[in-house]
């Protein structure tokens, strides 16, 4: 099935989208647009809106249908990060034991540098063992904005309008 594209101008840069009827295929940083349709096809208007949302700090959790393409392994892996909590993060180990093998550390990483669906498959939340911020396809700098970004919701925070 024929893949369409959309773009999102966010905060931290030009966002390429592409899906069909089966789901999201890739949501990708890009330098500059690559498909020149100015009209969005209705299969990516809700990922369009809910990544939006995303960025104005009004939504932590996607419900949007995914179809990546990859490996088993890689499948699984991807799916073990869309459980991951907003604004928290795991390690690859992590990851490895809630895959079963705690050794597969390398694999993991490998695969979550694949994922071809950043931000609605949360693979910014991955860090290294050391707590250090490692790979990120958009880019380092990226990550921790993303990470600050959803550290700094206001979700479940109390607010008030007058100083007590």
């Amino acid at each position: 099935m024929e893949l369409h594209y959309a773009y999102y101008s966010s905060p931290i840069g030009l966002i390429e989208i592409s899906g069909n009827e089966d789901g999201i295929a890739t949501l990708y940083f890009v330098d500059e647009r690559k498909h020149s349709s100015s009209k969005v096809h209705p299969s990516l208007k809700e990922c369009l809106l809910q990544v939006e949302e995303y960025f104005k700090g009004l939504r932590k959790e996607f419900g949007i249908k995914v179809n990546p393409k990859g490996t088993d392994f890689q499948k699984r892996v991807w799916e073990k990060l869309s459980t991951l909590p907003y604004g928290r993060t795991v390690t690859y180990l992590d990851i490895s034991r809630m895959l079963g093998d705690a050794n597969a550390t390398r694999a993991v990483g490998n695969a979550n540098g694949s994922n071809p669906i950043s931000i609605i498959v949360p693979c910014h939340r991955v860090i290294g063992v050391s707590g250090k911020l490692v790979g990120y396809g958009g880019g380092l700098w990226r990550k921790e904005w993303l990470l600050n970004h959803e550290k700094s919701s206001t979700f479940g925070k109390q607010t008030t309008l007058f100083n007590p």
